[in-house]
């Protein structure tokens, strides 16, 4: 069944096409335009998934990216009470998805930004998680819901023993800690049949959904 759905940010450029967010948001994340874009990305999203309850539609949630910069620069948690308050969206229906390097980097002051969000309503995810050397001390702390595991796992589970180990261990520490688990960048039934078998009961990817509008 469909348990949520991520919005994934695009650049139509006029010349260059469908520009990916790697080529551009680093960029926007150097100048500040993160800022904006953030707020656009998550308000546009949020209004989306009013429409879709009022609707009829069961979506699960609605994830939105946060980078880094946002809790560090910005006062996120003013602007996500003001955007379920203006969309009228359930706080519950949304999920915010913060990547792990920077949970890693900045847990302690992180933490209390993560808790606000957290006595919103709101559900926290750790994205491209494998990828920033987590400590478990800080996963124990964080007001966490659930963990992705980076697509860069998921594509090598088929061919390298070392990386099955690695999925095992991110999914049987999930479980312990009370956290759900999504597989990122899940392409093929080979994929998909493997995580399953192990225990990982969410998935996103090619084989799942490809990229669609509203």
């Amino acid at each position: 069944k469909l348990t949520g759905a991520e919005a994934l940010v695009r650049w139509q450029h006029p010349e260059m096409g469908l520009v990916p967010p790697d080529s551009f948001i680093p960029l926007a994340e150097e100048t500040g335009l993160i800022l904006p874009i953030g707020e656009w990305v998550l308000r546009t999203a949020c209004n989306q998934a009013r429409k879709w309850l009022d609707s009829g539609r069961q979506f699960g949630v609605v994830a939105v990216n946060i980078s880094g910069n946002q809790i560090e620069r910005g006062d996120i948690v003013e602007l996500v009470r003001q955007v379920l308050w203006e969309t009228h969206l359930p706080a519950h229906l949304l999920e915010l998805e913060i990547t792990e390097s920077f949970i890693m980097k900045h847990a302690n002051e992180a933490l209390d930004t993560l808790l606000a969000l957290r006595n919103l309503g709101v559900s926290l995810a750790i994205d491209d998680f494998g990828t920033g050397y987590s400590s478990l001390a800080y996963l124990k702390r964080l007001p966490l819901d659930e963990i992705k595991i980076d697509r860069s796992f998921v594509n090598d589970i088929i061919k390298d023993p070392e990386t099955v180990s690695i999925v095992e261990a991110i999914i049987t520490m999930a479980s312990k800690l009370g956290l759900s688990v999504v597989a990122e960048g899940v392409e093929n039934s080979r994929e998909f049949d493997f995580l399953r078998k192990r225990g990982c009961h969410c998935f996103q990817g090619y084989m799942i959904c490809k990229p669609m509008s509203d």
